[in-house]
């Protein structure tokens, strides 16, 4: 059964897509491509149609991962679309809860902070790297990476 993963952030141009990316990568490593579709968006709309911001792409590409994901915002429909939507931060986590118009627990379950499945951070959150330098970039990178081995291990069990 194909399992749909939805990465949330602000504006989908950072966070988001790497997770996406990184997410991709790994699944493509273990041959799992066939068991997943992946998307990216996110709760607001202001650089809706753009690619990611240039600065993630190459710290991206610096460790052979291609972020070529257009922004996109999250929709009330996402949430009965995908099977587990994962956020990057606790205000993305109330944004896309507050899509749940018939609060229905069944849906509010399966969004999640993605930090949760991370094994070696104790962090809840992936910091926002858009108005810092360029470690905050590479510090998402890491902390995504490290909750993606954890992720993709809960789904394949």
């Amino acid at each position: 059964m194909v399992k749909k993963i939805l990465f949330v952030c602000l504006g989908n141009i950072c966070r988001s897509p790497a997770a996406e990316g990184i997410f991709n990568q790994k699944i493509k490593e273990r041959d799992l491509e066939n068991f997943f579709v992946v998307d990216s968006a996110g709760t607001g709309s202001w650089h809706v149609g753009n690619l990611p911001d240039q600065r993630m792409r190459t710290t991206a590409f610096s460790r052979g991962i291609e972020l070529t994901s257009r922004a996109r915002q999250i929709e009330e429909n996402d949430l009965y679309k995908f099977d587990l939507i994962l956020v990057m931060d606790k205000d993305n986590l109330d944004a896309v809860k507050s899509l749940n118009k018939n609060h229905k627990n069944t849906i509010n379950s399966k969004i999640k902070l993605i930090l949760s499945y991370s094994k070696n951070s104790q962090l809840d959150e992936v910091p926002d790297p858009y108005y810092g330098g360029q470690n905050g970039f590479d510090k998402v990178l890491d902390l995504l990476d490290d909750a993606m081995d954890g992720l993709i291990d809960s789904l394949i069990d």
